[in-house]
């Protein structure tokens, strides 16, 4: 039976992408985000996890206001990165696990969600630009040490999805993962945020108070989250800060008895960038020691 063995919560800001491919770790202004996902990469590095199930959202680049679902699941073996305008960032494509994918979508349609399922499609920043720091050898060694299976959240276009229907999702992929019956360890990660404003006449608006408050409940209250409106989030964050609801999706995907291990917090400049990480008890120690 497949299990979860921890989760990830992180900012996605195009910049995180951008500084891991220019090589920026040693850079005095960019240490301090690469120190933050050290501890995660390690983390990775000796869980081994088979799958990364990944909340993320596209910014317009392969769903377009036209036709933007409100949760999109991803079916294929392999999903090409998008070209967001600079050329694609040379980075191995992402390799899916249609096994499991497919898995989830009948039992996530079983459990009423009603989600769109999409094969081949380019994913952008929202999913790559942190998955570098996660797995960073992966450029190195010409791919990705796991699979990955997308899940696509509308933050952009209304009506947005509430933070307890996204709580709700991750509490159904849950039931999704451990219902599939091949031995597998999936962590799942909740991407977006922190607070931030990039338009609008709060543009550049930060709220480092709201940020610490937000990355304690994650753990310690959840449903405190779940009962906030997205005026809320946007009121407190930002309006692209409202994307943190992402996170609620990964923690919904988690036990109770799940614990924050790890947690860094920079802000370098109009985006708050963040990651914490989560570990279930006993974490993959049967499977790997065996």
């Amino acid at each position: 039976m497949a299990q979860i063995i921890g989760g990830i919560g992180t900012s996605h800001v195009p910049t995180i992408g951008v500084a891991f491919d220019r090589k920026k770790n040693d850079d005095p202004d960019w240490i301090p985000l690469f120190k933050g996902y050290e501890r995660v990469a390690e983390w990775l590095a000796q869980k081994r996890p088979d799958v990364l199930v990944f909340f993320y959202n596209d910014h317009a680049t392969t769903f377009f206001f036209d036709h933007y679902p409100t949760f999109a699941l991803g079916v294929s073996a392999q999903f090409p990165t998008a070209d967001e305008g600079m050329g694609v960032r040379p980075v191995p494509p992402i390799k899916g696990h249609p096994g499991l994918a497919r898995h989830m979508a009948h039992a996530l349609v079983n459990d009423e969600f009603d989600i769109s399922v999409f094969q081949e499609l380019p994913i952008d920043h929202g999913c790559n630009s942190p998955l570098t720091m996660l797995w960073p050898d992966a450029v190195r060694a010409g791919a990705w040490p796991g699979a990955l299976v997308p899940i696509e959240v509308n933050v952009l276009q209304h009506p947005v999805p509430t933070p307890l229907r996204c709580y709700k999702l991750g509490q159904a992929v849950r039931r999704a993962v451990e219902s599939y019956p091949e031995e597998l360890e999936v962590v799942v990660v909740g991407t977006g945020g922190l607070s931030h404003q990039m338009n609008g006449e709060r543009a550049g608006f930060n709220n480092t108070e709201w940020d610490m408050k937000f990355l304690d409940l994650i753990e310690r209250d959840p449903h405190a989250l779940t009962s906030m409106r997205l005026a809320d989030y946007a009121r407190l964050g930002g309006t692209e800060g409202a994307e943190v609801i992402m996170w609620l999706a990964m923690r919904g995907a988690l036990s109770d008895a799940a614990k924050k291990i790890h947690q860094s917090y920079y802000l370098p400049m109009t985006t708050a960038m963040a990651v914490a990480l989560f570990e279930e008890p006993a974490a993959g120690t049967a499977r790997k020691a065996a």
